[in-house]
């Protein structure tokens, strides 16, 4: 993903949603009246608040701070778009802020986590409400409520600009959220998609809007697994006593996990020992996978490995330090058991292998580009298996010879238009 500091990422991943370089956005000089720390962290939940008024802090979706990061116009949405995303559908001007809220982590313990919050320049009361979920990144920084020039941002900016209030929440342990990143977490995931959710709702009240209750829901690469967790939360579990799912449209899923991390190691993927360094970090943090770096990482990297993975290195300097290839970086022994998964590994992919496993009952459509070498088209087919077998209803879309992070370009319009269409339908 293009930062404002114009890095190129290392493409570790599942995901990183690169929609083309970035154009810098103005910040408003009221974007200065912020509730956050200078180093970019939230400010105690003691005194939470937006604005001036203070909240009490508690519950889950309570918002700790808040402060707008843009404010365009629609020709302005559209300039931003240029090159990048199709801006043929743009129709109001957007309002842009980071919301800091009150959440839980893996552990379900109480924590923070941030997210970009659009608003479309409407005068309308009651806002269709829709969440991006985005892709793998590695660096908290290049989240779309921290990066100006990120292409989650512009995701966001492209739906709010069609009459849609936006949450895309960076994820636990991303943006300026407090701990780790829990990579790809279920339980993580879900909360902090549904608490920013709740967040977004409270804001949007404070300014006497009201956001409808079905959630259309959509994501990339890591946000396609996240959308199908999502919508099963909202429609099966319960997961908020106000919001309803509406429409699930994910594009270039790694609904095969198990499958995407054997392919990893065995260097099917570009960069895979980089990618496949990410998701052990991180899932050993969470998950318990080794007792210490050298039992999975190769010398010397075993001693560099995990800081490296802090959130608070770029995806340049993570790349610096790491050879791309698993053979090089990880232990034999290792990559055995990514290759063939038992314990505890095998249980947490299995959850995620599982994500369409599941009957909807609202439109869903999945996007995927027959180009993509990162996550191929056969993860949608296996998303699609799933469906069918619980007897749902959905469309399987190709969008053309297009890499990974070219799908999601080609994808967005007719996310737009599937969204319109359902919109209608109800």
């Amino acid at each position: 993903m293009t930062s404002q500091h114009k890095r190129t990422p290392a493409r570790l991943l599942i995901a990183m949603a690169v929609l083309g370089a970035g154009v810098a956005l103005a910040v408003p000089a009221s974007a200065a009246n912020s509730s956050v720390y200078a180093e970019g962290r939230p400010a105690p939940a003691q005194q939470a608040s937006i604005g001036d008024t203070p909240m009490r802090p508690a519950r889950a979706g309570s918002i700790v701070s808040s402060r707008q990061v843009a404010d365009l116009t629609a020709q302005q949405v559209a300039a931003e778009l240029q090159g990048k995303v199709d801006s043929s559908q743009v129709r109001h001007g957007v309002t842009a802020y980071q919301v800091v809220y009150r959440t839980t982590n893996s552990a379900g313990e109480p924590t923070t986590a941030s997210q970009l919050l659009v608003l479309p320049r409407t005068f309308g009361r009651h806002l269709p409400t829709a969440a991006w979920l985005h892709g793998t990144i590695a660096y908290r920084k290049d989240t779309a409520s921290q990066n100006p020039a990120s292409s989650d941002r512009l995701a966001a900016f492209l739906l709010a600009s069609t009459g849609r209030a936006v949450s895309a929440p960076d994820y636990v342990g991303l943006g300026v959220g407090e701990g780790f990143h829990p990579y790809g977490d279920p339980r993580a995931t879900v909360a902090a998609t549904v608490d920013g959710l709740r967040a977004a709702r409270a804001f949007a009240h404070r300014s006497g809007r009201e956001l409808d209750r079905r959630v259309q829901v959509s994501g990339f690469s890591q946000g396609g697994p996240a959308t199908m967790l999502v919508g099963r939360a909202l429609q099966e579990e319960g997961a908020d006593q106000y919001f309803r799912l509406g429409a699930l449209a994910p594009v270039a899923g790694p609904f095969h996990l198990s499958v995407f991390e054997a392919a990893a190691a065995d260097d099917k993927i570009d960069k895979s020992g980089l990618y496949l360094a990410y998701f052990a970090t991180a899932w050993n943090k969470t998950y318990g996978l080794y007792s210490s770096p050298s039992e999975a990482f190769r010398a010397p990297y075993d001693q560099i490995v995990e800081e490296l993975f802090d959130g608070d290195h770029t995806t340049e300097q993570i790349a610096g330090a790491l050879p791309p290839a698993s053979k090089d970086l990880f232990t034999e022994d290792f990559l055995d058991r990514i290759r063939t998964p038992g314990g505890v590994l095998k249980q947490r992919l299995h959850a995620l292998d599982t994500t369409c496993d599941w009957k909807p009952n609202v439109p869903v459509s999945i996007f995927h580009g027959r180009g993509d070498k990162d996550v191929d088209a056969s993860h949608s087919a296996y998303c699609a298996r799933q469906l069918t077998d619980n007897g749902a209803d959905f469309r399987l879309t190709d969008v053309g010879d297009y890499d990974h992070n070219s799908s999601v370009k080609q994808a967005l319009p007719r996310i737009v238009r599937f969204f319109d269409e359902t919109a209608d339908a109800h």
